[in-house]
């Protein structure tokens, strides 16, 4: 395959966070938040050039060891071939080490930039494609799908290969996110689960899951009982006690909540009428924040100055269901 050609315009990436499990789906099922990164990327004559604004702009690196980079080069081997030089600008909004997807958004903002800046890129690199080079980076699919494809995804692997499939959540459905102050590596919170689970749990797990799919899609009055889980969260909670303490007092009060990934995050499906009172209800030490179902994914979006605010922008979406 000869080596590819380059667009000497920039592009723009905007990259939802996403939340990952929902509490019985684990590894499986993931939404889409309407919380963005945008990355705005251009091929230079040399070199690699990256500016950080808003999340991680004192701690993240700005050399070739920058996930997002990461990606990016290795979309370019994909996609035939680098680069001269690299010009990439990141407005980050999505918190780091937070259990909202910043990794799988970086991920996806690269694989989207480097497949946007390279002429005929989409014909190297389909959607499909797309899906699965993201989950090769990031190890598992179901936070990569949900950023990619927007809404409430259901992703898996098959013979190797990621596939997804997206679904519309119900549109009364009002995420909120409470975000304490210290993150918890990944790694920590998986290091905490078993190797083996109860028959009893898997089988429940299941069907909670399965109901789950219903409870976002048509009838979120079920939602509170979709959410239980028995397989993770209460095998992390040493990690993050007060984010466990959190989740089970909020569903003492009846309302649907679950650990949002790896956490600490915890994550409150709400409604409009009550997601202003679920969002005071976590006291002191945590950022409470009502978002929006986010229904694009991975989208390519006019050029503007990457630091404006997000939403309520339209674009391109990285492509429908696998």
């Amino acid at each position: 395959m000869a080596g590819p050609a380059f667009r000497a315009a920039a592009v723009r990436v905007r990259v939802p966070a996403t939340s990952a499990n929902l509490g019985p789906g684990f590894d499986a099922l993931g939404l889409a938040l309407g919380l963005y990164d945008d990355v705005v990327v251009r091929v230079a004559d040399s070199g690699l050039h990256i500016d950080i604004a808003g999340e991680g702009s004192e701690t993240l690196p700005r050399d070739e060891s920058h996930l997002l980079v990461r990606a990016l080069r290795t979309a370019f081997d994909v996609l035939g071939g680098q680069p001269r030089g690299l010009e990439i600008v990141c407005a980050n909004r999505i918190p780091h080490g937070r259990g909202l997807g910043s990794s799988s958004a970086a991920i996806c903002a690269g694989i989207v930039a480097a497949r946007a800046v390279t002429i005929g890129g989409e014909s190297r690199l389909d959607d499909t494609a797309l899906l699965e080079l993201a989950t090769e980076i990031e190890g598992h699919p179901d936070n990569v799908a949900a950023c990619l494809l927007g809404g409430f995804t259901l992703s898996w692997m098959e013979a190797g290969a990621a596939r997804a499939i997206r679904t519309e959540p119900a549109d009364s459905i009002v995420p909120v996110v409470f975000v304490p102050g210290k993150p918890v590596l990944t790694e920590t919170a998986r290091g905490l689960l078993p190797r083996t689970v109860p028959h009893v749990d898997a089988a429940a797990n299941a069907g909670r899951a399965a109901l789950l799919v219903e409870a976002l899609t048509r009838r979120p009055e079920l939602l509170l009982p979709a959410t239980e889980d028995r397989l993770h969260q209460e095998y992390r909670a040493p990690a993050m006690p007060e984010s466990a303490a959190l989740v089970e007092r909020l569903r003492g009060d009846g309302v649907p909540a679950v650990i949002s990934g790896a956490g600490p995050t915890v994550l409150a499906l709400a409604d409009a009428a009550s997601a202003d009172k679920v969002a005071d209800l976590a006291g002191p030490g945590w950022a409470a924040n009502r978002l929006e179902l986010d229904g694009t994914g991975a989208s390519v979006l006019p050029l503007t100055a990457p630091g404006t605010e997000a939403g309520g922008e339209a674009g391109s979406g990285a492509g429908g269901g696998q």
